[in-house]
């Protein structure tokens, strides 16, 4: 059972490192040079850690997850919860910074997995609207969850349930977040409360809106009063598209990006829009002073959750269960989440978290409290035909 305070030497030593070093992904980008419009994020992926403090003598597990999605120790090049995790189990863990994008991730591996071969991989960590597509063609292995005992007793409620997956039998979540607003609090010091804020004249031309179509489309029907987690189809949806595609056509949005949409804010091309929570954190850090303002509308912002799961061919089954048991020991969690700055799927972590960081702790974009809780919304997972049907609009309307 976790403790809230460790009594384990080895997580104790974690704590204090994570006390008293700079484990942020913003210190690592602060050090390698890489703020501003330089961002380039994907200059690490297809690095693992093939080497640790384990032996090996208990199995090895091949994990892909996102850039800058562990803690990462930038002095000594390695990433502490995971060095711990290999010399108390030696199990040797390969760590992949494979995933950029979740369709380009899985179009690498798609022919192995129809096949049932080896995809490389023992698991890998997906977005939920992604990983519901394998688990439909049964590319997935279902975990065991009486292996997971963590899991168990530590999974918050937000992240419990998922449409596509109602036990979590197929899916453990990993990192979560939230898709809202934000805005420049120095240039457009008034903000932004609802969707329909980022259409004021004062904002033509300074607005940027998101690339992945489940983000934009349904934080835009939220405000329109649609219950996305119930049951909404083509009329709510192209109702959506038609209000981006209108704020995009009359130049009101001045761009529609990926991950790259936080180089327009520090640039200051665009004053507001859309993001996700842990992006915001990252871009304050960088600057050195809460410049963005993180805001969940009024009417709701959106989940994402990314999840471990495994594919059919894992040969380390039992060896993937003991690491995902790992990252629900609330001490473990905390210094995730110290690091990477999102929603962490841990009930205990929050109180584990004031022996690292009381304000971390204190930070509602990493511990939402029941007010923001409810205000979260999970859209419900769509069908194979309705995700290609969606995609092909928004593409469209993007003009790609």
């Amino acid at each position: 059972m976790s403790r809230l305070f460790p009594e384990d030497p080895l997580v104790r030593t974690l704590v204090e490192q994570a006390k008293t070093a700079s484990l942020s992904r913003r210190g690592l980008l602060r050090s390698l040079g890489l703020g501003g419009a330089a961002l380039g994020l994907g200059s690490l992926a297809g690095c693992a850690t093939n080497s640790g403090p384990g032996d090996g003598s208990a199995g090895t597990i091949r994990w892909a997850n996102w850039t800058y999605y562990l803690d990462y120790d930038e002095e000594t090049g390695s990433y502490p919860t995971l060095d711990a995790f290999q010399e108390s189990t030696n199990i040797r863990v390969e760590y992949f910074e494979d995933i950029d994008d979740n369709k380009v991730f899985i179009a690498k591996i798609k022919d192995q997995l129809k096949l049932g071969q080896d995809t490389g991989y023992d698991t890998f960590c997906l977005t939920d609207s992604s990983l519901v597509r394998l688990l439909e063609q049964d590319q997935l292995t279902a975990f065991d969850r009486a292996q997971l005992p963590n899991v168990a007793e530590q999974m918050i409620p937000m992240v419990q349930k998922a449409s596509f997956d109602p036990d979590r039998e197929w899916s453990i979540p990993y990192q979560a977040g939230m898709t809202g607003l934000v805005y420049n609090s120095k240039l457009y010091p008034k903000g932004v409360r609802h969707v329909s804020d980022l259409w004021a004249p004062d904002l033509k031309g300074k607005v940027t809106l998101l690339s992945e179509q489940d983000d934009t489309v349904s934080l835009v029907m939220l405000e329109q009063g649609v219950d996305i987690e119930g049951d909404w189809g083509d009329t709510e949806f192209f109702a959506a598209l038609d209000e981006v595609e209108k704020q995009i056509k009359s130049g009101q949005v001045f761009n529609v990006k990926g991950n790259s949409y936080t180089q327009d804010l520090q640039t200051e091309a665009a004053w507001a829009g859309m993001a996700w929570s842990g992006d915001v954190a990252m871009l304050n850090d960088e600057a050195g002073e809460e410049i963005w303002k993180f805001v969940v509308p009024e009417e709701g912002a959106t989940l994402f959750i990314d999840s471990f799961c495994m594919p059919t061919s894992t040969a380390a089954f039992d060896q993937v269960h003991k690491l995902i048991d790992y990252y629900y020991e609330p001490e473990i969690a905390a210094q995730v989440a110290a690091y990477v700055q999102y929603v962490t799927p841990v009930a205990g972590a929050r109180e584990a978290m004031d022996q690292i960081d009381p304000e971390l702790a204190a930070n509602t974009l990493i511990f939402p409290d029941e007010e923001m809780s409810a205000r979260v919304f999970d859209m419900r997972s769509l069908t194979s035909e309705e995700d290609n049907r969606y995609s092909q609009a928004y593409q469209k309307v993007l003009g790609n």
